[in-house]
């Protein structure tokens, strides 16, 4: 029986975190959880992840699309689906959601959604993404 896909959860939110666990772990995903960037890149150096979902904003700004670009400039993970899941918007104000498929690319990654993101709807994309839906 193979093994089920390898999640990894990047976000300094460890309610978020948790939450996210429990709802991917429900459906039979394997699940790590790093709380930023550096120790998710020194976990996949440990096994590659079948999927990354990051949070936008950690320790600054733009922790998630710097780890997003990192992730798809690299030839070992560049295949591995990005989702960004951030509050960013409502607690700032700023609004980074793309709005086309050209948008999405530009901020290398696969699907973007904003805090709080309804699990039915994350785990429909993570399933889309992995070509199991």
């Amino acid at each position: 029986m193979p093994e089920s896909p390898l999640i990894m959860l990047v976000d300094d939110d460890a309610d978020f975190i948790n939450l996210n666990r429990h709802i991917l772990e429900s459906k039979g995903y394997r699940v790590v959880s790093c709380l930023g960037p550096e120790e998710a890149i020194k976990a996949m150096e440990q096994e590659k992840p079948a999927l990354v979902i990051t949070d936008l904003m950690m320790k600054d700004l733009s922790s998630g699309f710097s780890f997003a670009h990192l992730i798809k400039d690299s030839p070992r993970f560049k295949d591995i689906p990005v989702i960004i899941v951030t509050a960013v918007s409502s607690k700032m104000g700023f609004d980074f959601r793309p709005h086309t498929a050209e948008e999405l690319a530009a901020m290398h990654v696969d699907a973007y959604f904003d805090k709080p993101v309804q699990p039915q709807k994350l785990l429909d994309k993570v399933a889309q993404l992995l070509g199991t839906a």
